[in-house]
């Protein structure tokens, strides 16, 4: 499919030479710093889909073209709507970054350069952040009468901690990679020059295990923040169970004693 604002293509790992198994969404509206319109959203969500259904991508990577992740909802396009528009465009936002969240495959926020207001929540929607050095990250959405919105206020105190978080947005100041990764907000930061073969060996690492159990992690670990640890053991089991009855558990255990590196198929 063609898309106005998004760009998408297939790569294979270092790990996997032989398979595409990466998918590399990017912002592509570099002119306007990757800022978020309707338009973005909607492209965005039906990628996802396609993603979705795309048996062979076992890992996704969100970036942004030029010197931008993403600087947050398009301003522009946003002072033109009346109130529904903006209540439907905020909701729009909150339900890609909820499919982000939730997706049934890992995704890797490639950060590489400004990651503001909705590019933060956008790269707080993925479940792994790797920056690149130098970039500046914050939630200024206050200084302009508005609040982060699509999840931040919520994400960013689960992931950094209220005190920290309730800084960031209320002061609405901005933190470079290095502090970004100091406080938990990024996993990692690399240079410029390696930060796309970093994403790649992350997203490649991941891409090697059995995705039905790394879709059960990941779907666990994302609610670790919200559930007791007696619900979170109930999931565990569930989940335990579901892959004990797949085939990719059975190639796991043989490719142990056969000293291979096991070849999954998602079955």
């Amino acid at each position: 499919m063609s898309y106005q604002t998004l760009t998408f293509r297939k790569e294979a790992s270092f790990l996997t030479p032989e398979k595409e198994n990466i998918g590399i969404i990017t912002l592509n509206r570099p002119d306007a710093l990757n800022s978020i319109n309707q338009e973005l959203l909607t492209e965005l969500d039906s990628l996802l889909e396609t993603i979705r259904k795309d048996q062979d991508v076992r890992a996704v990577v969100i970036t942004g073209a030029g010197r931008a992740f993403s600087v947050g909802a398009d301003l522009r396009e946003a002072e033109k709507l009346d109130e529904p528009q903006v209540r439907e465009f905020i909701e729009l936002g909150q339900k890609v970054f909820n499919k982000i969240e939730n997706f049934d495959k890992p995704v890797i926020a490639a950060i590489n350069g400004f990651t503001l207001g909705g590019g933060l929540e956008l790269a707080l929607a993925c479940d792994i952040r790797i920056a690149a050095e130098g970039v500046k990250i914050g939630n200024p959405e206050v200084a302009v009468g508005l609040i982060p919105a699509w999840g931040g206020c919520v994400r960013l105190a689960k992931t950094i901690g209220r005190g920290r978080a309730t800084e960031m947005i209320l002061t609405g100041g901005q933190i470079d990679a290095k502090e970004a990764e100091h406080i938990g907000l990024v996993n990692k930061v690399v240079s410029a020059d390696e930060l796309h073969s970093t994403v790649m060996w992350t997203a490649g690492t991941v891409a090697t295990k059995a995705p039905i159990a790394v879709r059960h992690a990941k779907k666990i670990a994302a609610k670790a923040m919200e559930i007791g640890i007696e619900e979170g053991n109930r999931m565990m089991v569930d989940a335990c169970m579901v892959c004990f009855k797949t085939e990719d558990i059975r190639e796991g255990v043989k490719a142990i004693f056969e000293k291979r590196s096991p070849q999954f198929q998602g079955k």
